[in-house]
């Protein structure tokens, strides 16, 4: 099935033909909704049950590719790989020993922590 939920170890994030999609639920309607990350533009897709909603964003992701085909932009976002964390000022100074116990920079540090987290 092109749409078969998987990656169980992020919660609500679900892969949809090669593309990740956060999952959530809006109480006002009672449904499931899920919205395809990393795109330049808005491809969301509501369903009432798992199964559903994996053929829903198929059918939208594939939509929208069609839509950018089109229309001759590119599809997905660029990431620039910098951003900006502000932190508490004890928060700042705990991480910039932690970085430095380990013999790291601040930037090698953060950025070791949040490849463990996120690629877990």
């Amino acid at each position: 099935m092109a749409g078969k939920p998987r990656n169980r170890t992020m919660k609500n994030i679900i892969e949809i033909d090669s593309h990740k999609a956060v999952v959530s639920f809006d109480p006002e309607i009672g449904m499931l909704r899920g919205e395809f990350l990393g795109l330049n533009g808005g491809a969301d897709f509501y369903a009432r049950d798992v199964d559903q909603l994996s053929r829903e964003g198929a059918a939208s992701l594939r939509i929208f590719l069609e839509m950018c085909r089109e229309k001759g932009i590119s599809p997905f976002r660029e990431f620039s790989g910098r951003f900006n964390v502000r932190l508490d000022p004890k928060t700042h100074e705990a991480a910039v020993i932690a970085a430095a116990a380990e013999n790291k920079s601040l930037n090698e540090w953060v950025a070791k922590a949040i490849e463990t987290v996120a690629e877990s």
